[in-house]
């Protein structure tokens, strides 16, 4: 009987030592080595491989680009995303919570009516709850196949059988292969496998599709070179107690990484949102104090944001800052800004922001939003109707042009604003846009003035 050997891998970078280590050499982690079991037969997993063309090295001058345009999908949100569609030969990792739709996406993109030839592999579900959830999807693509399987060999023998345009594993922590002993969803596990089905996609030119668990960090489970083998990572984001999903890309080799799409996920799947102002912006029967509208811009789509905050006096000695989809610590900078620059006593005060959707906000173009809201809700005061913010603080107070600035005044004009404020420092607009006033101010102090002012 052969000798079993084992060896320790860090599970954040895959780093592989002899012995246990209490901090990782590559990455610096502490405690993150686990014992493996990575005895093996004669050759590597990629050598199972057949017909699979070898490449030879060619000058730069010789090599001709593909005419293989990029695959449409049949989703414009995950297209857009992509790049345009997706690239021929490409391998894919799609990340995301437990619960939030990764699955009933991956299945709506292989019962999708475009023409495409499909594989959809599934580890951790059989074949009848793949057709109890394709049912409430609908079927439109009777060229997508279903396939329970976990061992990847067997995977890679339908593959070569079937020859699909695209295939989808659902999941890669579930797959593995004979040729290493350790169990399904290890380091070594994951790397071998991931490795063998990229050297697949790019030497069979199949379009392949894998879905990834995460952590309790939010990081994609197993190693980190996992994220390095694929050419695209995309992230699934969103509040399973919300509706609105987003899809974002974190890694892209073949297009820009600043697209979002954005979903609804209903009874019957995943519905594309072409327009999320519209989804974002709530109407109420009488205006609101705390609330005020941000012109935000993911990527180059701009899109409107309704932004809450609740202004009370704190009951205990220290005043509560709490935040939902939003930087906490940007917060507190902004109403630093507002105590010092405008006068307000924030520190008698408890603060709690939201906003509209569930939606995650990172854009610094939203500042002057959030500081209207928290004025508003301060003075108990409605802001006038039919104003947007779109604009991002200095620590001095001076409102600073925020990036994009064209497209949010665009896309507030066209639902229907009639005044944005923005920085004075703003370079006027190469044309005029028509049906908004554009309200410029210099500093914080001179926003109350431009909110509560009638026209």
């Amino acid at each position: 009987m052969a000798k079993v050997k084992k060896a320790y891998f860090c599970k954040n970078c895959g780093f592989e030592a002899p012995k246990w280590l209490g901090r990782c050499p590559s990455c610096g982690e502490w405690n993150s080595f686990t014992e493996e079991i990575i005895a093996r037969e004669s050759g590597s997993v990629a050598a199972t491989i057949a017909n699979v063309p070898t490449s030879v090295p060619q000058r730069v001058r010789d090599i001709r680009e593909s005419d293989r345009r990029r695959i449409d999908l049949g989703n414009a949100e995950v297209n857009r995303v992509l790049g345009g569609g997706l690239v021929p030969g490409s391998l894919v990792l799609l990340g995301g919570e437990p619960g939030i739709g990764k699955s009933t996406l991956s299945l709506q993109l292989a019962l999708a009516a475009n023409g495409l030839r499909t594989l959809y592999v599934s580890g951790e579900e059989s074949a009848e709850q793949i057709k109890l959830r394709s049912s409430r999807i609908g079927i439109g693509n009777d060229e997508c196949l279903i396939y329970t399987e976990t061992l990847l060999e067997n995977i890679v023998a339908q593959i070569e059988e079937q020859h699909p345009d695209l295939v989808i594993v659902d999941s890669i922590q579930t797959i593995y292969t004979d040729l290493l002993d350790s169990s399904a969803g290890s380091v070594s596990q994951i790397r071998e496998c991931a490795a063998t089905l990229l050297k697949y996609a790019k030497g069979s030119g199949t379009s392949i599709f894998i879905i990834g668990h995460i952590t309790k960090d939010g990081t994609i489970a197993g190693p980190k070179i996992l994220e390095h083998i694929v050419d695209v990572v995309l992230q699934f984001e969103g509040d399973s107690n919300n509706i609105y999903r987003i899809l974002r890309g974190i890694k892209n080799r073949f297009g820009a990484t600043f697209e979002i799409g954005v979903f609804e996920m209903l009874d019957d799947g995943l519905h594309e949102v072409a327009n999320p102002s519209e989804i974002l912006l709530s109407h109420y029967d009488e205006p609101l104090s705390g609330i005020a509208v941000g012109a935000s811009v993911d990527g180059i789509r701009p899109y409107l944001i309704e932004v809450q905050a609740l202004v009370s006096n704190a009951a205990y000695g220290t005043p509560q800052r709490n935040t939902t989809g939003y930087d906490a610590r940007r917060m507190n900078m902004l109403l630093a800004i507002l105590e010092k620059r405008v006068g307000m006593k924030m520190f008698t005060k408890d603060v709690f922001l939201n906003f509209a959707g569930g939606f995650k906000i990172a854009d610094t173009g939203l500042d002057l939003a959030v500081v209207a809201a928290v004025i508003s809700s301060y003075y108990d005061r409605p802001i006038n109707e039919g104003i947007c913010c779109a604009g991002e603080l200095g620590l001095s107070g001076e409102v600073r042009p925020a990036p994009r600035s064209e497209q949010r005044i665009s896309e507030a004009a066209r639902l229907g604003f009639k005044r944005i404020i923005v920085s004075g420092y703003l370079p006027k607009p190469s044309k005029s846009i028509k049906g908004i006033e554009v309200v410029r101010i210099n500093n914080i102090t001179q926003l109350p003035k431009a909110l509560f002012t009638e026209e």
